[in-house]
Protein backbone atom coordinates (compact mmCIF):
# COMPACT_ATOMS: atom_id res chain seq x y z
CA UNK A 1 0.00 0.00 0.00
CA UNK A 2 1.07 3.54 -0.79
CA UNK A 3 0.00 6.62 1.17
CA UNK A 4 -0.69 9.87 -0.66
CA UNK A 5 -0.56 13.21 1.12
CA UNK A 6 -2.65 15.57 -1.00
CA UNK A 7 -1.89 19.18 -0.14
CA UNK A 8 -4.78 21.40 -1.19
CA UNK A 9 -7.31 18.59 -1.08
CA UNK A 10 -10.46 20.65 -1.66
CA UNK A 11 -9.37 22.40 -4.84
CA UNK A 12 -10.37 21.35 -8.33
CA UNK A 13 -7.04 19.54 -8.80
CA UNK A 14 -6.72 18.04 -5.32
CA UNK A 15 -10.32 16.81 -5.20
CA UNK A 16 -9.91 15.03 -8.52
CA UNK A 17 -6.68 13.46 -7.32
CA UNK A 18 -8.62 12.08 -4.35
CA UNK A 19 -11.31 10.77 -6.69
CA UNK A 20 -8.71 9.13 -8.93
CA UNK A 21 -6.71 7.53 -6.11
CA UNK A 22 -9.87 6.35 -4.36
CA UNK A 23 -10.59 4.23 -7.42
CA UNK A 24 -7.26 2.42 -7.05
CA UNK A 25 -6.87 -0.43 -4.58
CA UNK A 26 -3.34 0.23 -3.38
CA UNK A 27 -3.58 3.77 -1.97
CA UNK A 28 -4.38 5.32 1.39
CA UNK A 29 -5.10 9.05 1.15
CA UNK A 30 -4.55 11.94 3.56
CA UNK A 31 -6.04 15.26 2.47
CA UNK A 32 -4.79 18.59 3.79
CA UNK A 33 -6.77 21.82 3.64
CA UNK A 34 -7.80 24.67 5.88
CA UNK A 35 -11.44 23.54 5.73
CA UNK A 36 -10.80 19.85 6.40
CA UNK A 37 -13.23 17.31 4.97
CA UNK A 38 -15.29 14.19 5.53
CA UNK A 39 -13.31 11.04 6.33
CA UNK A 40 -14.11 7.91 4.34
CA UNK A 41 -12.64 4.47 3.82
CA UNK A 42 -8.89 4.86 3.11
CA UNK A 43 -9.33 8.65 3.20
CA UNK A 44 -8.84 11.04 6.10
CA UNK A 45 -8.61 14.81 6.22
CA UNK A 46 -6.48 17.07 8.35
CA UNK A 47 -7.31 20.74 8.82
CA UNK A 48 -4.06 22.71 8.92
CA UNK A 49 -2.74 26.20 8.32
CA UNK A 50 0.23 25.56 6.07
CA UNK A 51 1.43 29.14 6.44
CA UNK A 52 2.01 28.44 10.13
CA UNK A 53 5.16 26.28 10.45
CA UNK A 54 4.31 25.30 14.03
CA UNK A 55 0.78 24.21 13.16
CA UNK A 56 2.08 22.33 10.11
CA UNK A 57 4.73 20.54 12.18
CA UNK A 58 2.26 19.72 14.94
CA UNK A 59 -0.34 18.29 12.55
CA UNK A 60 1.98 16.45 10.13
CA UNK A 61 5.00 15.29 12.14
CA UNK A 62 3.44 11.90 12.92
CA UNK A 63 2.56 11.02 9.31
CA UNK A 64 5.40 8.55 8.96
CA UNK A 65 3.39 6.39 6.55
CA UNK A 66 3.42 8.96 3.72
CA UNK A 67 5.08 7.66 0.53
CA UNK A 68 3.97 10.33 -1.96
CA UNK A 69 3.31 14.05 -1.54
CA UNK A 70 1.02 15.62 -4.14
CA UNK A 71 1.35 19.36 -3.71
CA UNK A 72 -1.56 21.29 -5.27
CA UNK A 73 -2.07 24.11 -2.73
CA UNK A 74 -2.26 27.73 -3.84
CA UNK A 75 -2.52 31.09 -2.12
CA UNK A 76 -3.73 34.07 -4.14
CA UNK A 77 -2.34 37.55 -3.60
CA UNK A 78 -2.88 40.95 -5.28
CA UNK A 79 0.39 40.83 -7.23
CA UNK A 80 2.72 38.20 -8.71
CA UNK A 81 5.53 39.31 -6.40
CA UNK A 82 3.36 38.93 -3.30
CA UNK A 83 2.51 35.35 -4.27
CA UNK A 84 6.07 34.09 -3.94
CA UNK A 85 6.58 34.12 -0.17
CA UNK A 86 3.35 32.39 0.94
CA UNK A 87 3.32 29.78 -1.82
CA UNK A 88 6.96 28.87 -1.29
CA UNK A 89 6.52 28.85 2.49
CA UNK A 90 3.63 26.37 2.38
CA UNK A 91 5.64 23.88 0.33
CA UNK A 92 8.71 24.30 2.54
CA UNK A 93 6.64 23.81 5.69
CA UNK A 94 5.10 20.59 4.36
CA UNK A 95 8.43 19.11 3.28
CA UNK A 96 10.11 20.14 6.55
CA UNK A 97 7.39 18.35 8.51
CA UNK A 98 7.13 15.18 6.40
CA UNK A 99 10.61 14.40 5.10
CA UNK A 100 12.26 13.69 8.49
CA UNK A 101 9.54 11.22 9.58
CA UNK A 102 8.43 9.59 6.33
CA UNK A 103 11.32 7.17 5.90
CA UNK A 104 9.64 5.51 2.90
CA UNK A 105 9.01 8.76 1.04
CA UNK A 106 9.23 8.00 -2.69
CA UNK A 107 8.13 11.11 -4.54
CA UNK A 108 7.03 14.74 -4.27
CA UNK A 109 4.76 15.94 -7.06
CA UNK A 110 4.57 19.70 -7.62
CA UNK A 111 1.61 21.21 -9.47
CA UNK A 112 2.69 24.16 -11.60
CA UNK A 113 1.28 25.72 -14.77
CA UNK A 114 2.19 27.77 -17.79
CA UNK A 115 3.28 30.68 -15.59
CA UNK A 116 6.66 28.95 -15.74
CA UNK A 117 6.74 30.08 -19.39
CA UNK A 118 5.51 33.60 -18.64
CA UNK A 119 2.05 32.87 -20.06
CA UNK A 120 0.45 35.18 -17.47
CA UNK A 121 2.59 38.13 -18.55
CA UNK A 122 1.65 38.32 -22.22
CA UNK A 123 2.38 36.61 -25.53
CA UNK A 124 4.84 33.76 -25.01
CA UNK A 125 6.52 31.22 -27.27
CA UNK A 126 4.07 28.58 -28.44
CA UNK A 127 4.02 25.70 -28.25
CA UNK A 128 5.81 26.07 -24.94
CA UNK A 129 8.24 23.27 -24.13
CA UNK A 130 9.66 22.05 -20.84
CA UNK A 131 13.14 23.03 -22.08
CA UNK A 132 12.21 26.67 -22.76
CA UNK A 133 14.34 29.36 -21.17
CA UNK A 134 13.22 31.00 -17.95
CA UNK A 135 11.94 34.54 -17.59
CA UNK A 136 12.44 37.46 -15.25
CA UNK A 137 11.20 36.71 -11.71
CA UNK A 138 9.19 36.83 -9.54
CA UNK A 139 7.42 33.51 -10.17
CA UNK A 140 6.60 31.16 -7.31
CA UNK A 141 6.27 28.05 -9.50
CA UNK A 142 9.92 28.40 -10.45
CA UNK A 143 11.03 29.03 -6.87
CA UNK A 144 9.12 25.96 -5.68
CA UNK A 145 10.80 23.76 -8.27
CA UNK A 146 14.23 25.13 -7.40
CA UNK A 147 13.56 24.32 -3.74
CA UNK A 148 12.66 20.71 -4.57
CA UNK A 149 15.65 20.30 -6.88
CA UNK A 150 18.02 21.47 -4.16
CA UNK A 151 16.30 19.50 -1.40
CA UNK A 152 16.35 16.28 -3.44
CA UNK A 153 20.12 16.23 -3.88
CA UNK A 154 21.47 13.03 -2.33
CA UNK A 155 18.00 11.79 -1.35
CA UNK A 156 16.26 8.57 -2.36
CA UNK A 157 12.97 10.28 -3.20
CA UNK A 158 12.31 11.97 -6.53
CA UNK A 159 10.18 14.91 -7.68
CA UNK A 160 8.08 15.82 -10.69
CA UNK A 161 6.66 19.14 -11.88
CA UNK A 162 3.26 18.92 -13.58
CA UNK A 163 2.26 21.80 -15.84
CA UNK A 164 -1.39 21.84 -16.91
CA UNK A 165 -3.19 24.50 -18.86
CA UNK A 166 -6.46 25.92 -17.48
CA UNK A 167 -8.01 23.02 -15.57
CA UNK A 168 -11.58 21.88 -16.21
CA UNK A 169 -13.39 20.47 -13.18
CA UNK A 170 -16.44 20.96 -10.96
CA UNK A 171 -14.98 21.68 -7.50
CA UNK A 172 -16.71 24.61 -5.79
CA UNK A 173 -15.01 27.33 -3.78
CA UNK A 174 -12.03 27.25 -6.10
CA UNK A 175 -10.42 30.42 -7.46
CA UNK A 176 -9.59 28.88 -10.85
CA UNK A 177 -12.58 26.99 -12.22
CA UNK A 178 -13.32 28.12 -15.77
CA UNK A 179 -16.18 25.70 -16.42
CA UNK A 180 -18.06 27.06 -13.42
CA UNK A 181 -17.40 30.66 -14.50
CA UNK A 182 -18.95 29.93 -17.90
CA UNK A 183 -21.85 27.92 -16.47
CA UNK A 184 -22.91 30.57 -13.95
CA UNK A 185 -22.41 33.39 -16.47
CA UNK A 186 -24.57 31.53 -19.01
CA UNK A 187 -27.26 30.71 -16.44
CA UNK A 188 -27.57 34.32 -15.34
CA UNK A 189 -27.58 35.59 -18.92
CA UNK A 190 -30.35 33.14 -19.79
CA UNK A 191 -32.43 34.17 -16.79
CA UNK A 192 -32.09 37.81 -17.86
CA UNK A 193 -33.23 36.92 -21.39
CA UNK A 194 -30.05 38.13 -23.07
CA UNK A 195 -27.80 36.26 -25.51
CA UNK A 196 -24.59 34.60 -24.43
CA UNK A 197 -21.90 37.06 -25.44
CA UNK A 198 -18.20 36.28 -25.22
CA UNK A 199 -17.05 38.79 -22.57
CA UNK A 200 -13.32 38.82 -23.28
CA UNK A 201 -10.99 40.95 -25.31
CA UNK A 202 -11.88 41.02 -29.02
CA UNK A 203 -8.48 39.60 -29.91
CA UNK A 204 -9.01 36.63 -27.59
CA UNK A 205 -12.01 35.30 -29.51
CA UNK A 206 -10.03 33.79 -32.38
CA UNK A 207 -6.75 32.74 -30.75
CA UNK A 208 -5.67 29.15 -30.22
CA UNK A 209 -6.08 27.88 -26.67
CA UNK A 210 -6.12 24.57 -24.84
CA UNK A 211 -7.32 23.28 -21.47
CA UNK A 212 -6.63 20.29 -19.22
CA UNK A 213 -9.35 17.98 -17.93
CA UNK A 214 -9.06 17.51 -14.17
CA UNK A 215 -9.49 13.74 -14.44
CA UNK A 216 -6.80 13.46 -17.10
CA UNK A 217 -4.55 15.66 -14.96
CA UNK A 218 -5.01 13.41 -11.93
CA UNK A 219 -4.17 10.36 -14.02
CA UNK A 220 -1.03 12.01 -15.40
CA UNK A 221 0.07 13.27 -12.00
CA UNK A 222 -0.08 9.80 -10.45
CA UNK A 223 1.61 8.33 -13.52
CA UNK A 224 4.56 10.72 -13.21
CA UNK A 225 4.80 10.07 -9.45
CA UNK A 226 4.92 6.30 -9.75
CA UNK A 227 6.79 5.56 -12.99
CA UNK A 228 10.58 5.72 -13.24
CA UNK A 229 10.43 7.87 -16.37
CA UNK A 230 8.69 10.58 -14.32
CA UNK A 231 11.53 10.96 -11.83
CA UNK A 232 12.97 14.47 -11.56
CA UNK A 233 11.16 15.66 -14.68
CA UNK A 234 8.71 18.39 -15.67
CA UNK A 235 5.77 17.58 -17.94
CA UNK A 236 3.24 19.71 -19.80
CA UNK A 237 -0.14 18.02 -19.40
CA UNK A 238 -3.02 19.00 -21.68
CA UNK A 239 -6.03 17.44 -23.37
CA UNK A 240 -4.13 17.06 -26.63
CA UNK A 241 -6.35 19.27 -28.81
CA UNK A 242 -6.67 22.99 -29.47
CA UNK A 243 -9.70 25.23 -29.92
CA UNK A 244 -10.74 28.80 -30.59
CA UNK A 245 -13.50 30.49 -28.60
CA UNK A 246 -15.15 31.73 -31.81
CA UNK A 247 -15.89 28.10 -32.71
CA UNK A 248 -16.60 26.70 -29.23
CA UNK A 249 -18.63 29.62 -27.81
CA UNK A 250 -21.69 29.14 -30.09
CA UNK A 251 -21.69 25.44 -29.18
CA UNK A 252 -21.68 26.33 -25.48
CA UNK A 253 -24.60 28.68 -26.11
CA UNK A 254 -26.45 25.89 -27.91
CA UNK A 255 -25.88 23.58 -24.92
CA UNK A 256 -27.66 26.12 -22.71
CA UNK A 257 -30.29 26.64 -25.41
CA UNK A 258 -29.31 30.27 -25.89
CA UNK A 259 -28.72 32.64 -28.74
CA UNK A 260 -25.37 34.30 -29.27
CA UNK A 261 -24.45 37.84 -30.20
CA UNK A 262 -21.17 39.49 -31.17
CA UNK A 263 -18.54 39.57 -28.39
CA UNK A 264 -18.71 42.50 -26.01
CA UNK A 265 -15.78 43.04 -23.70
CA UNK A 266 -16.92 43.18 -20.09
CA UNK A 267 -15.26 43.12 -16.72
CA UNK A 268 -17.03 40.12 -15.20
CA UNK A 269 -15.66 41.10 -11.83
CA UNK A 270 -17.58 44.37 -12.16
CA UNK A 271 -20.81 43.44 -13.95
CA UNK A 272 -21.40 40.23 -11.95
CA UNK A 273 -20.72 41.81 -8.56
CA UNK A 274 -24.37 42.79 -8.02
CA UNK A 275 -25.93 39.48 -9.13
CA UNK A 276 -26.01 37.68 -5.75
CA UNK A 277 -29.70 38.40 -5.17
CA UNK A 278 -30.54 37.31 -8.71
CA UNK A 279 -28.63 34.09 -8.20
CA UNK A 280 -30.47 33.45 -4.95
CA UNK A 281 -33.78 33.77 -6.81
CA UNK A 282 -32.48 31.37 -9.50
CA UNK A 283 -31.57 28.85 -6.81
CA UNK A 284 -35.06 29.08 -5.35
CA UNK A 285 -36.83 28.99 -8.73
CA UNK A 286 -35.00 25.86 -9.93
CA UNK A 287 -34.56 24.14 -6.52
CA UNK A 288 -30.79 24.36 -6.67
CA UNK A 289 -28.34 23.72 -3.87
CA UNK A 290 -27.93 26.87 -1.80
CA UNK A 291 -24.26 27.45 -2.43
CA UNK A 292 -23.06 30.92 -1.56
CA UNK A 293 -22.72 33.08 -4.68
CA UNK A 294 -19.19 34.11 -3.69
CA UNK A 295 -18.10 30.45 -3.58
CA UNK A 296 -19.43 29.58 -7.00
CA UNK A 297 -17.35 31.53 -9.42
CA UNK A 298 -14.18 33.58 -9.56
CA UNK A 299 -15.03 36.35 -11.98
CA UNK A 300 -11.49 37.73 -11.77
CA UNK A 301 -10.19 34.42 -13.09
CA UNK A 302 -12.70 34.53 -15.93
CA UNK A 303 -11.52 38.02 -16.83
CA UNK A 304 -7.94 36.75 -16.75
CA UNK A 305 -8.55 33.81 -19.10
CA UNK A 306 -10.75 35.77 -21.50
CA UNK A 307 -8.10 38.48 -21.77
CA UNK A 308 -5.60 36.24 -23.53
CA UNK A 309 -5.49 37.85 -26.94
CA UNK A 310 -2.54 35.63 -27.85
CA UNK A 311 -2.12 31.91 -28.50
CA UNK A 312 -2.05 29.89 -25.28
CA UNK A 313 -0.80 26.32 -25.58
CA UNK A 314 2.14 24.05 -24.85
CA UNK A 315 3.74 20.97 -26.34
CA UNK A 316 2.47 17.91 -24.44
CA UNK A 317 4.48 15.37 -26.42
CA UNK A 318 7.17 14.80 -23.77
CA UNK A 319 4.68 13.01 -21.52
CA UNK A 320 3.32 11.05 -24.50
CA UNK A 321 6.81 9.93 -25.47
CA UNK A 322 7.49 8.90 -21.88
CA UNK A 323 4.41 6.67 -21.80
CA UNK A 324 1.35 8.73 -20.83
CA UNK A 325 -1.06 8.44 -23.75
CA UNK A 326 -4.45 9.65 -22.51
CA UNK A 327 -6.32 12.30 -24.48
CA UNK A 328 -9.58 14.19 -23.90
CA UNK A 329 -11.94 15.91 -26.33
CA UNK A 330 -12.20 19.46 -25.01
CA UNK A 331 -15.70 20.16 -26.33
CA UNK A 332 -17.03 16.99 -24.73
CA UNK A 333 -15.18 17.85 -21.53
CA UNK A 334 -17.02 21.17 -21.18
CA UNK A 335 -20.40 19.59 -21.91
CA UNK A 336 -19.73 16.78 -19.42
CA UNK A 337 -18.80 19.29 -16.73
CA UNK A 338 -21.93 21.34 -17.41
CA UNK A 339 -24.04 18.19 -17.13
CA UNK A 340 -22.33 17.29 -13.84
CA UNK A 341 -23.06 20.77 -12.47
CA UNK A 342 -26.69 20.30 -13.41
CA UNK A 343 -26.83 16.87 -11.81
CA UNK A 344 -25.34 18.33 -8.64
CA UNK A 345 -28.00 21.08 -8.79
CA UNK A 346 -25.39 23.80 -8.88
CA UNK A 347 -26.84 25.36 -12.04
CA UNK A 348 -30.32 25.06 -13.63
Amino acid sequence: MKTALIVGANGVIGSNLIKHLSGLDDWHIIGLSRRGGINKDRLKFISVDLLDPQDTLRKLSKLSEVTHIFYTAYQDRPSWAQMVAPNLAMLVNVVNAIEPVALNLKHISLMQGYKVYGAHLGPFKTPAKETDAGHMPPEFNVDQQHFLEQRQQGKSWTWSAIRPSVVGGTALGNPMNLALVIAVYASISKELGIPLRFPGKPGAYDKLIEVTDAGLLADATVWAATQPQGANQAFNINNGDLFRWNELWPKIAAFFEMETAPPLQLSLQTVMADKADLWSSIQEKYSLQRHDYADLSSWAFGDFVFSWDYDFFADGSKARRAGFHRYEDTEEMFFRLFRELRQQKVIP
